[in-house]
């Protein structure tokens, strides 16, 4: 009975992942799975977690909705991971809470703007290689970025070759506007479709009209042939 009684009293969210180490930091829960060769982010992450390290892993994807039951979540430490891709929804439920967000060190080319741009938290996004676009501009402007680490999210590619190499922010203070390339890419590609449908319209009315043209110039030659009321009447 007074086992039972004790698995009553436990709390739920209270265990503890096998591969990491859960503790207490002025009364707030720790957990701490750095360098302990995970793939993916455990599962049994305690519930009143407040500080979480997932740092030095080989996590490769953050999926939707990875960190929604820790709604006491305020650190969260991803960085020197693998990181390729996360999701719009990765951080759902933990956005308004989280007050830094580590994600350097990874191998992120692009993430979703929707991913980021809902968050209040501090990012870290130095030292990932990324590809200079729209997307990861609008996030250096609205997001709350590290300002320590912000001079080193660099270009690792580019749509021109003069970027690639160079910080991102230097880049954009030189007057360049990922957004307004993108935009003119769209107006053009727009303006060469427009230009198809109207070149097909035009060569559909010429045919037309030789079409009809041709049909009239048959009708007179037939009614040319015909015997004239005349020629009928002697």
């Amino acid at each position: 009975q007074a086992f039972f009684c004790l698995l009553l009293c436990v709390p739920w969210g209270s265990s503890c992942p096998p591969s990491c180490q859960c503790t207490e930091r002025a009364g707030a829960k720790v957990v701490l799975c750095s360098s302990q060769h995970l793939e993916e982010i455990p599962k049994d992450i305690p519930r009143d977690v407040v500080f979480l390290k997932l740092d030095a892993n080989s996590i490769t994807r953050i999926p939707s909705n990875a960190f929604r039951h820790l709604s006491h979540l305020e650190e969260l430490d991803l960085s020197r991971n693998a990181i390729e891709k996360i999701d719009r929804a990765a951080f759902k439920g933990v956005a308004a809470g989280l007050r830094t967000l580590d994600l350097s060190s990874n191998r992120i080319r692009s993430i979703p703007k929707e991913a980021l741009l809902a968050l209040n938290a501090k990012l870290r996004l130095a030292n990932n290689p990324w590809h200079c676009e729209c997307a990861l501009q609008e996030v250096l402007w609205e997001a709350r970025l590290d300002p320590d680490s912000v001079q080193d999210i660099t270009c690792h590619t580019a749509p021109q070759e003069e970027y690639v190499g160079k910080p991102l922010l230097q880049v954009l203070d030189a007057g360049v506007n990922f957004c307004s390339v993108r935009q003119r890419t769209m107006d053009v590609a727009m303006f060469i479709t427009m230009f198809g449908w109207f070149t097909m319209v035009i060569v559909y009315v010429i045919c037309y009209i030789r079409h009809n043209r041709e049909d009239a110039c048959k009708h007179v030659d037939y009614l040319k042939s015909l015997p004239s009321t005349q020629a009928h009447a002697e």
